[in-house]
């Protein structure tokens, strides 16, 4: 039996994953948020450390993807984005017209954010906002555009999280997760998993002191589910013309949908 499971709970309680084991769905929240409690201040360090610098890249392509408008306002809600890596690169690509909401539930990743904004004199037009993916605290149609990167795998109740983004934005506006997926390359996917369960956790153990979170975060991505089967969720919160994009030989997919 997992260390995360309790050999006395109710065969009842719903179940979530946390990696690769089996928890309560009340208990996974306060487990992923102590991964980045450990991982916050290395965090960035660690994406370019692991991704060879590719993030950059695919974070490119999904702000590409959003194209904020230059010519007026443009609310921008970027959920589980604490440090402000996609926040900053929409607010860049905007300009003065484009104002960006950070929504994260991990005070420490928000933090690393509040004092990056600063130093790139962006702390005007990014606002930094604790709060729930599953139950944003913002009015229904408050946004133009909505992202999540590298977040929506390690919220409990992932349909909870879709049908929030769905009633948060305007209509016309569209929803974009940028996530790791299924590389469908021979030989490629072989060596991402080796790369993954070996190479990743040692260097997170060598960045911060400690393997352990990187572990959940290689396990959380292998129980995600597949491009087609997360397209019939976002269509399910009620989002029309639902696609996926391929990145890298299917290391990361952008997932896209449009309230309508």
């Amino acid at each position: 039996m997992s260390s995360f499971e309790s050999s006395d709970r109710s065969p009842e309680e719903p179940q979530a994953h946390f990696g690769f084991s089996s928890v309560p769905l009340g208990e996974k929240q306060d487990m992923v948020n102590d991964v980045f409690h450990k991982v916050a201040s290395k965090y960035d360090l660690m994406n370019d450390l692991m991704s060879a610098g590719l993030h950059r890249a695919w974070k490119d392509v999904l702000v590409g993807m959003v194209k904020p408008s230059r010519g007026g306002r443009f609310d921008h809600l970027d959920v589980a984005g604490g440090t402000g890596d996609v926040a900053f690169r929409i607010a860049e690509a905007g300009g003065s017209g484009a104002h960006v909401t950070v929504a994260d539930i991990n005070g420490d990743m928000l933090q690393v954010g509040r004092e990056r904004a600063q130093k790139r004199s962006l702390d005007t037009q990014v606002d930094f906002i604790e709060a729930n993916a599953e139950d944003l605290p913002f009015e229904s149609g408050s946004f133009d555009a909505y992202t999540i990167a590298f977040g929506i795998r390690n919220v409990p109740r992932i349909e909870k999280a879709l049908a929030d983004a769905y009633r948060v934005l305007r209509r016309g506006g569209r929803f974009l997760c940028l996530e790791f997926s299924m590389v469908d390359v021979p030989l490629l996917d072989k060596f991402y998993e080796a790369y993954s369960f070996t190479a990743i956790p040692a260097i997170g153990k060598v960045v911060t002191g400690d393997g352990q979170p990187y572990r959940y975060l290689v396990e959380s991505i292998r129980k995600f589910p597949n491009p087609e089967r997360f397209r019939s969720m976002i269509e399910d919160a009620g989002f029309r013309r639902a696609s996926f994009t391929r990145l890298t030989g299917g290391v990361v997919a952008i997932h896209s949908g449009w309230k309508l």
